[in-house]
């Protein structure tokens, strides 16, 4: 997997490519930790994602907790696909998707 990262003073996008698993969920994970302080909007690219496992939402929970304290999170560029695996784990309501 891939990330792109694009930081401008509060604002935070993450793009990662193929698949989040239980393999690639630590580089997402390190990527947030590591990007997230100061952040107020946050933001993932998801166009290029083709696989979500629950390795993968686990992080984007434990993004989404830290960004209710700090600010924004949402999710962008959505396929069908996560949108179902979203859907089926109750997610959907959690995460502001556009």
């Amino acid at each position: 997997m891939e990330i792109t990262v694009n930081k401008n003073a509060t604002e935070l996008t993450l793009s990662p490519v193929g698949r989040i698993d239980t393999a690639t969920a630590p580089e997402l994970k390190e990527a947030v930790d590591t990007n997230i302080s100061g952040v107020t909007e946050l933001t993932f690219d998801l166009a290029k994602l083709n696989y979500l496992s629950s390795a993968g939402l686990r992080v984007l929970l434990s993004a989404q907790k830290i960004m209710n304290k700090q600010g924004n999170m949402k999710l962008i560029n959505v396929n069908d696909e996560i949108i179902d695996i979203l859907d089926m784990t109750g997610l959907t309501d959690v995460f502001t998707i556009e």
